[in-house]
């Protein structure tokens, strides 16, 4: 089993019932175990500004499935909670994004492991924070150092439903 680290949100719809449910879905892999997730985050959106505001989180994983093979899982959750891709940094009704595998590094047409642009956002490292602090990400550094850098303004956790 290798840990891996998945980001979620949505701002379509119902956005924390959208990120609950993708993590019932994520529990449900095969081969995965969800070991635990992150409390959910209101954020800024990020990229378009003129959309809603997300609901963020993140989930730690223990899987047997490649990093191919969890994406495609991913997107098969994406694309049952109606996700359509229409444009970049726009609004969606779910967004899953594999962060980090543990021991794995990976740039292909597909993936790039770690996630290129995670070190930059504070919607992914505000959760990723609470799952994994001392987590090494490489190319980037330690979560909890690079949480340090961004600036959190407007992001919030949110209530438990």
């Amino acid at each position: 089993m290798t840990l891996a680290y998945v980001a979620l949100g949505s701002n379509l719809g119902n956005p924390k019932q959208q990120v609950l449910d993708a993590m019932d879905a994520l529990a449900k892999l095969p081969a995965t175990c969800l070991l635990r997730h992150s409390p959910l985050y209101g954020t800024p959106p990020w990229g378009l500004l003129k959309q809603p505001r997300f609901v963020n989180a993140v989930a730690e994983l223990d899987t047997l499935l490649s990093p191919h093979l969890l994406l495609d899982a991913l997107l098969a959750i994406e694309q049952q909670a109606g996700r359509v891709r229409a444009e970049r940094n726009g609004p969606r009704t779910l967004d899953l994004d594999v962060l980090h595998i543990e021991g794995v590094q990976l740039d292909d047409e597909r993936l790039t492991l770690p996630h290129p642009r995670m070190a930059e956002r504070a919607f992914v490292l505000l959760p990723l924070n609470d799952v994994a602090p001392a987590l090494w990400l490489p190319g980037h550094g330690m979560v909890a150092e690079l949480l340090g850098g961004l600036d959190l303004g407007g992001c919030e956790r949110l209530l438990a439903p």
